[in-house]
């Protein structure tokens, strides 16, 4: 893994992004972080490129595990801006960019600015939109080890450890659980408008599903689905909010098959 920062200038202002990168070759992929922070997708990206020619990048959200957050950063449309501008100046083509939770928020309205630089995005246990019936957990008001029973269909796979943190440990996660607040905004992890933005996205795109997630369950999910002109649905047996943390073994075929079946070049392993 190397990691490197960039600096992006946008309308809004001028930012430093923290990006890693897994493999030296091939396909490109966009991985974003939710909640947990990048530790949550690092070891998946890790494993997509060492079993596939795949080349994984992996930013951390601005705010997140002790990087700066500008002040006019402050929801998931502007940040989905910011890594439209990081792919250009990556200069990347033919990405397929994979989100989880929040992660898949902005990887749902990265595919809503169509970027011509994607060519699919994969949504997993995403959030940000409404569905009636379907609500989202209130996470900001469980603990983690609550939380980790919602989000783990055997929550002993959890990487959470229950003994006291440290200092340290306690400021990156207060960070990020503040981060985490100011993108989510006031309307409990959605946007009334993403929905209709979702109709005019023309990349292929699939939303894969845990089966045991209670934080977004899978009604949730179809309707996600549904949102999307085309898009496909799949459900993960076994599994639950964080697929790539809990079962990585079987989400990865999910996700190199559909990135290989719409890719402009592909590579083979």
């Amino acid at each position: 893994m190397t990691r490197g920062t960039h600096t992006l200038t946008l309308d809004q202002g001028t930012l430093d992004v923290t990006v890693d990168l897994h493999g030296e070759q091939g396909h490109p992929f966009l991985l974003l972080h939710g909640g947990g922070g990048p530790q949550t997708v690092t070891p998946f990206a890790a494993l997509l490129a060492g079993q596939r020619p795949a080349r994984v990048f992996t930013p951390v959200h601005p705010g997140f595990d002790g990087t700066l957050r500008p002040e006019w950063l402050t929801d998931v449309t502007t940040l989905a801006q910011v890594y439209a501008h990081l792919l250009d100046v990556l200069d990347l083509r033919d990405v397929c960019v994979v989100g989880n939770s929040i992660g898949g928020w902005t990887a749902a309205e990265l595919a809503a600015l169509g970027s011509d630089r994607i060519s699919s995005v994969v949504l997993v246990n995403a959030v940000g939109v409404e569905v009636p019936g379907h609500p989202v957990a209130d996470i900001f008001s469980l603990t983690p080890v609550e939380l980790s029973r919602l989000s783990f269909h055997d929550p002993s796979k959890s990487r959470f450890d229950p003994g006291a943190p440290t200092e340290a440990q306690r400021a990156v996660m207060a960070a990020n659980r503040a981060a985490l607040q100011v993108y989510s905004g006031p309307h409990a992890m959605a946007d009334p408008t993403l929905t209709g933005r979702l109709a005019e996205v023309t990349h292929p795109t699939l939303v894969a599903w845990g089966a045991s997630d209670r934080v977004v369950d899978a009604g949730y999910g179809r309707a996600y689905a549904g949102a999307v002109p085309g898009a496909e649905f799949r459900l993960l047996e076994g599994t639950g909010h964080l697929p790539q943390s809990e079962t990585p073994e079987q989400l990865l075929p999910v996700v190199w098959d559909f990135a290989d079946s719409h890719a402009t070049h592909r590579p083979r392993r």
